[in-house]
């Protein structure tokens, strides 16, 4: 990745990083920039927002031929009606509120009128609904945190699943094809008692519950993990510290990243519920049938951030080559790129980096970011120019890194201790403790190394789930995480 065309403009922390060395070889990072104080809770956005520029677009999702949207100050009003009628029914944090469907406006209005008054929320993977037989994990879910209140964007889509888990005796709200028996999702933004909601969100504090986020559940039944306010406005304000830029103008986002995980849900969503932005909900894919969706939104909106998957990038990068209006769009105000999950492979870097500097003559900064489920989710950030795709960055403001040698080859295991970690899993004490050192840090359970040994400043490099490598007949071990790396990277190619 040499002869670097000259970067789009940006402002970004200067990377810098405080070395703590131990006699036993453990390392921790953290980042010489104090964390600056941040929001008691998520609401103290919303409030803001909607005091400063009450007119200006929060959310927009397309209906048909037109985009949907709706202003700060609309938003505002219906969190309020809608907090209103979740404060009648009861809901608390050992009765709280399900969200089975996809992104929606509706999905976020909900979302956001629970935290306002201090009620978690509890956004679920869509597909432990619409492509399970036995909707074995949703029924876990339900049964672990017991909501009050369920909502489906489409009752008929989601006809099945509710029928799976009405024994629980939740009340169903719907927005679309109401079933006889459920609410309309009208109803809930009837009317609004300023004064209740009021009281309610002077009472939420850092520590409160806002989510609970459920692990993919791979190897067993999903966990809950919870998210407190605490860990949300805190990554909202490290991510600001190192990337200042980001005070400079309010960020305007074209997302499909699914609000049930912490990528799409907390980073995505959170940056423009942080920073006054615009986030337009893309219903797309990188899948085939659905990735033509996110085409025709990027060809209508130029975003100035963009979050995706390497995937995303797969599936996106045929149509930005090949399609000069989709290319004239998508970076006409694009000032960052990052992609997160994976390590981006490299042919897919230099595609991008190639596009970039064609269609305006300087190049994007592509950069990524680590973190977890549990960390709410950022832990490190890119906010320089990155030696290589699998670098994720350094510990941002507030965050510690332990790293602790695993073998003779450089890698190190990786645990995180901050404000944004979180205080453990929903009901499983057990799960809990297992997943803190004696010193309070989370095991993340990723192995990561140095960018480069003499420059701890150019970053951690990732190096793989440490539960992934094995070992071979020869003794040898094999890191799969640089092996997929490689091997993507070889297949692009």
């Amino acid at each position: 990745m040499e002869n670097r065309p000259q970067l789009v403009p940006i402002r970004f922390l200067p990377a810098r990083v405080n070395v703590e060395r131990r006699p036993d070889g453990i390392i921790i990072l953290r980042s010489p920039e104090p964390p600056r104080p941040y929001a008691r809770c998520l609401g103290e956005y919303l409030e803001r927002w909607a005091a400063e520029k009450p007119d200006e677009v929060f959310l927009a999702e397309r209906e048909a031929e037109i985009w949907r949207k709706i202003t700060w100050a609309e938003t505002r009003a219906l969190v309020y009606a809608i907090a209103t009628s979740l404060l009648e029914r009861g809901v608390s944090t050992e009765r709280p509120v399900a969200i089975l469907s996809d992104n929606s406006i509706e999905h976020a209005l909900l979302a956001l009128a629970a935290m306002h008054i201090g009620v978690p929320v509890a956004p679920i993977s869509s597909a432990y609904s619409l492509m399970s037989r036995d909707f074995a994990k949703l029924k876990a879910i339900v049964s672990l945190i017991q909501p009050k209140l369920i909502f489906v964007q489409d009752a008929d889509l989601y006809a099945q699943a509710l029928q799976a888990i009405s024994a629980q005796g939740a009340e169903i709200v719907a927005a679309r094809n109401v079933s006889p028996g459920a609410t309309p999702f009208e109803r809930l933004t009837a009317a609004g008692d300023a004064a209740a909601v009021s009281r309610a969100f002077a009472a939420v504090q850092p520590e409160t519950i806002a989510k609970f986020l459920f692990t993919s559940g791979s190897t067993g039944q999903p966990k809950a993990v919870i998210n407190t306010q605490r860990m949300l406005c805190s990554n909202i304000q490290s991510r600001a510290q190192a990337w200042p830029f980001l005070e400079d103008e309010s960020p305007v986002l074209v997302d499909w990243l699914p609000w049930n995980h912490t990528f799409g849900g907390n980073n995505d969503f959170n940056l423009v519920l942080g920073h006054g932005g615009t986030l337009y909900i893309d219903a797309g894919k990188p899948l085939p049938g659905l990735i033509e969706v996110s085409v025709r939104n990027l060809r209508e909106v130029s975003p100035t951030i963009y979050y995706n998957v390497p995937r995303g990038f797969d599936a996106l990068l045929p149509f930005l080559e090949k399609d000069a209006a989709l290319r004239r769009s998508f970076f006409a105000r694009l000032k960052i790129v990052l992609y997160a999950a994976a390590a981006l492979p490299a042919p897919l870097w230099e595609r991008l980096r190639r596009l970039s500097t064609e269609e305006t003559g300087r190049c994007v900064p592509l950069t990524s970011a680590w973190g977890s489920t549990e960390t709410a989710p950022q832990v490190t950030l890119v906010h320089y120019e990155p030696v290589r795709t699998s670098v994720i960055g350094l510990p941002t403001p507030g965050c510690e890194l332990k790293m602790i040698p695993v073998d003779n080859s450089g890698r190190y295991e990786l645990r995180v201790r901050g404000p944004n970690v979180t205080p453990g899993y929903w009901k499983q004490p057990d799960l809990t403790d297992a997943a803190f050192d004696e010193e309070g840090f989370y095991k993340m359970g990723d192995a990561g190394r140095f960018a480069s040994e003499n420059e701890p400043a150019r970053g951690i490099e990732f190096a793989g789930r440490l539960t992934e490598d094995f070992k071979l007949s020869s003794a040898t071990w094999v890191h799969v995480g640089a092996l997929r790396v490689r091997a993507l990277a070889a297949l692009a190619s």
